[in-house]
């Protein structure tokens, strides 16, 4: 995000390695962001937790599974989260409890409001967190798809409204 416009509001989606559920997250709200022509109000970014992947692109099965659902994670590469992240972003967006514990043990106490379970914007979905697919065959990667999509809806409905209500005490 070097170099990138002053956005009203910034996203950064976690998960562990940074290669499977956070970049798919990241592909998916900025094709809604973009649909819904916001993209030049919100800012999006993801990373991972640990270093395992730096540099990296998506995993292919991720990659194919958001191909085939018109959604490019082409140009992502994996990064670890900085302790700039909690500057720089107003949602910090974990996908999972565990990662979730992990940036609350990074982040300074005055910005933990920032940190939020992804999952919590798709209750309907009954579900706290976004499994992990790395291990598991395509079917898992089909079902982290769906509850990312329910989920970034979700995330777009609140910070959608949010915008609207600050517009309208401007």
């Amino acid at each position: 995000m070097k170099n990138a416009p002053a956005y009203r509001y910034n996203v950064l989606f976690v998960c562990m390695g940074n290669i499977c559920r956070s970049p798919t997250a990241e592909g998916v709200f900025r094709k809604l962001l973009k649909e819904n022509g916001l993209n030049h109000l919100i800012g999006v970014d993801s990373a991972g937790t640990h270093a395992y992947h730096l540099g990296e692109r998506p995993d292919q099965r991720a990659c194919e599974t958001a191909r085939l659902r018109g959604v490019d994670l082409h140009d992502l590469r994996a990064r670890r989260v900085t302790a700039e992240d909690f500057e720089r972003f107003d949602y910090i967006v974990a996908m999972d409890e565990d990662n979730a514990a992990h940036l609350r043990d990074l982040c300074p106490p005055e910005m933990l409001e920032k940190i939020k379970l992804f999952m919590d914007f798709a209750p309907e979905q009954r579900v706290r967190d976004v499994p992990d697919p790395y291990y598991g065959g395509q079917r898992g990667f089909e079902r982290v798809f769906d509850l990312i999509s329910a989920a970034a809806q979700g995330l777009f409905i609140a910070l959608k409204t949010r915008l609207k209500h600050e517009n309208s005490h401007s």
